[in-house]
């Protein structure tokens, strides 16, 4: 593959080159739904001129570069630092000041094909699943109300297809009748309970799906057995859930967090090679894979979503619903009264804090930097944004 030259600010190699150069060869092999299309079109036209955007004009001397409008696919590697940063500010404002455990619950192999085979239902139970395990044992074990903030991947770092829900739940709970605050430290609670309930919760869901119809068309289940087969396996096997000691502080989980709630099935920072044949790309502690480029697009399109499908959930203390009366009592509980939540940044404002440039200024003079807004030269453009953004 024909590679572009690294320009400032961008890596060498990038996931939207390769979706320009092989996605008809992926659409040759295997029929992609309509949100896997849309997401593949968004990556190719990220920041290009087909998107239109805005010129930087320098005040004072004849310094100029353009700059092309994202795509703001959720699924784009390019898209996801901005939203990550807006998103933490957002959240800052009802955090509970305490800590917070990472929990995060997976399940078996063998559910693999079902749920790629009706994702949006099995990922909603797995999402219920969790949340109703959480709450079961904050009312039976701490009889409190935890708060739960639950984010769903669905990929390894190889790409490959493994759904999970990563939580992170306070460390401690709104007693019942709200009078007081209930710490937990330690550990929440025992990893093999929470997997054994989660066990249960997910496997009445899969019932229950199944009674509905939702699993008709499964070839695995044009045996009549095929069902009760499957649900024997699950039952038997122990059901891995990951708990982590309480995170120090807020500021620190919600970095954390951040990470994972706009976090993409792989960042154009980890290919490490791309060929005409090849792409190789890093997985963990320095370890890389290789595949050809219509398998790495193929594994790429299995972590798209469903369209619509919220992938960051909140339960408990952090439900909607509790905004204004349970967490807002939490908070009045505390035992020093929580930081006053970061101001909302500008686009530019959070930019420089992610990567030090100030696109207001001129890089040869220093001066003011004018933004002049460029004609979209397609009618696949959007319209661009009241304040202008990168």
């Amino acid at each position: 593959m024909s590679m572009p030259r690294p320009t400032a600010g961008r890596t060498k190699y990038e996931i939207a080159d390769i979706v320009r150069e092989h996605r008809d060869e992926l659409e040759a092999l295997m029929p992609l739904r309509v949100e896997q299309r849309r997401a593949l079109e968004a990556m190719a036209l990220c920041r290009t001129a087909a998107l239109g955007g805005h010129l930087d004009r320098c005040s004072r001397c004849d310094f100029t570069r353009p700059s092309y409008n994202s795509c703001r696919n959720r699924h784009c590697p390019k898209c996801q630092a901005l939203a990550q940063e807006r998103w933490i500010h957002a959240r800052s404002e009802r955090v509970l000041p305490v800590g917070h455990f990472h929990v995060v619950f997976t399940v078996p192999s063998e559910l693999h094909p079902l749920m790629a085979f009706r994702r949006a239902e099995l990922f909603g139970a797995l999402f219920r699943a969790a949340a109703e395990t959480l709450a079961e044992l904050g009312r039976t074990k701490l009889e409190a109300t935890l708060g739960v903030t639950a984010v769903l991947h669905t990929w390894t770092r190889d790409l490959r297809f493994h759904p999970h829900v990563h939580c992170l739940v306070t460390a401690g709970g709104l007693a019942i009748g709200d009078s007081r605050w209930l710490p937990r430290s330690g550990f929440l609670f025992p990893a093999r309970v929470l997997g054994a309930l989660l066990r249960g919760k997910m496997m009445d869901g899969i019932r229950r799906l199944h009674r509905d119809g939702a699993f008709v068309d499964f070839d695995a289940f044009d045996d009549p057995e095929g069902f009760a087969r499957l649900m024997q396996t699950l039952a038997k096997h122990r059901w891995v859930v990951y708990s982590k000691e309480p995170f120090a502080s807020p500021e620190h989980l919600f970095r954390y967090l951040g990470r994972y709630t706009h976090r993409v099935g792989i960042a154009n920072s980890r290919l490490v090679e791309v060929g005409a044949d090849h792409v190789t790309f890093l997985t963990k502690d320095g370890r890389t894979t290789t595949l050809t480029p219509v398998e790495f697009l193929r594994r790429l399109v299995q972590h798209i979503l469903p369209p619509g499908f919220v992938k960051i959930r909140h339960y408990g203390l952090y439900a909607g619903a509790n905004v204004g009366t349970r967490l807002a009592r939490a908070h009045e509980l505390m035992p020093s009264p929580p930081e006053a939540p970061a101001l909302a940044k500008t686009w530019y404002e959070l930019l420089l804090a992610l990567v030090g440039h100030d696109v207001r200024v001129c890089p040869t003079c220093g001066a003011e930097v004018l933004l002049c807004p460029l004609p979209s030269p397609q009618p696949v453009a959007r319209a661009p944004p009241t304040e202008l953004r990168p």
